[in-house]
């Protein structure tokens, strides 16, 4: 239980990461852009690859009449998003070290786990919704009016994961440090959970 409770007290640190480095990515290629445009998706906020993507790409969503991209203070996850991670970096550091003292069994790490995952999958829902308004919710006043073959207006959700092509930039959108970080951090207490079972079934 030892071992299982270290990897429990490690794992969830890893999360730390996220307070750094970013935990999306989306590159748009083009070839009147020899350097793709970029833009890196934080816990806290966005950031542009480079130093002027977010003004090209805020530029070139003007045309078609997508938004701005938003601003710390127009999503309340940028605000909230760096709470619940550090509340689940402490508790998850408590609970291994309760686990070490032998006061928890090996199931709460299990649970941090399990509840850990649940809310990566509402976070991900969460920014899926935010990518379908971005990419549909259109002025209907811009400069470009697009339509599909059938005469439906053209929409520009970027993917959530993968490579989409819209009009002719190819967009890619894959998970960054942050988030292999967060992985690595999950499997050390899924680990965790193991060992300690395993711990407990050999006593048994």
């Amino acid at each position: 239980m030892k071992k299982a409770s270290i990897l429990m007290i490690i794992g969830p640190l890893f999360l730390l990461g996220l307070y750094v480095f970013p935990l999306w990515n989306i590159m748009l290629g083009a070839p009147q852009y020899p350097d793709p445009l970029g833009l890196n998706i934080h816990i806290n906020g966005l950031q542009g690859v480079n130093e002027f993507d977010i003004q090209n790409i805020d530029g070139l969503n003007h045309y078609i009449g997508m938004h701005t991209l938003p601003k710390v203070e127009d999503m309340w996850e940028f605000g909230t998003f760096p709470i619940i991670i550090g509340i689940m970096v402490g508790l998850g550091v408590l609970i291994g070290i309760l686990g070490f003292l032998g006061k928890l069994s090996y199931k709460w790490f299990l649970g941090w786990f399990a509840l850990m995952s649940l809310m990566g999958i509402l976070g991900m829902y969460d920014f899926n919704e935010w990518l379908v308004d971005y990419g549909t919710n259109l002025d209907p006043n811009a400069i470009m009016k697009l339509t599909n073959p059938d005469g439906t207006p053209m929409t520009y959700k970027p993917p959530l994961l993968g490579h989409v092509k819209m009009l002719n930039f190819d967009v890619t959108s894959l998970p960054a440090t942050g988030a292999w970080l967060m992985f690595l951090g999950m499997m050390l207490t899924l680990a965790a959970g193991y060992f300690g079972w395993k711990s407990k079934k050999i006593k048994t």
